[in-house]
């Protein structure tokens, strides 16, 4: 497993940055400031980055995990362990989705991470984009169901998620699944 550093930290990576509040964070001079304006700080065990933007940067994938509901274009500081760095290539099957149906999340991960426990299905990034878009269709809208036949609309939505995640069917895969 490759081993991430000050060095190669921005090159083709997946993250998950975890927001830290002004007060957990002291001030200093940047070890780095991009062209775009983000500044970061290197410590032993990671580093933080102070930006107004977050998921896509250059050949990276970085999410904050926000400490309140976060909007782009406002600056946040995030902090990363070095071990918290994940190789990231747009075309290989790197991630995988999880669903909350309840509150009607849905989320990416990279399948090194630890708690990937190798049920769900692979996709690239792209494929994986399309997923969550459809996904959120089927979570938040009742279009989609109206030739089908059904008795519990949550029920079928779930099923739909489920072949979706677990079996990595297309929306329309699923769909057609439950006509037969």
């Amino acid at each position: 497993m490759k081993i991430y550093h000050s060095k190669n930290f921005h090159k083709h990576t997946f993250c998950l940055w975890k927001e830290v509040s002004q007060t957990d964070f002291e001030l200093q001079k940047s070890n780095f400031k991009s062209k775009s304006g983000s500044e970061y700080f290197f410590t032993e065990e990671g580093v933080y980055r102070i930006s107004n933007h977050w998921g896509r940067a250059a050949n990276c994938r970085w999410r904050l995990l926000p400490l309140t509901n976060y909007k782009n274009q406002h600056t946040k500081i995030g902090f990363a362990r070095w071990t918290d760095f994940y190789p990231n290539d747009e075309t290989a099957n790197l991630f995988f989705i999880q669903v909350d149906s309840e509150q009607k999340t849905i989320d990416f991960f990279h399948k090194d991470m630890p708690f990937y426990d190798g049920k769900a299905a692979l996709r690239n990034a792209s494929e994986t984009a399309k997923t969550i878009k459809s996904i959120k269709q089927i979570l938040n809208e009742d279009d989609w169901a109206k030739y089908l036949e059904y008795e519990d609309l949550e029920g079928l939505r779930n099923d739909v998620v489920k072949k979706m995640i677990y079996d990595g069917m297309s929306f329309g895969e699923a769909r057609r699944n439950l006509l037969k």
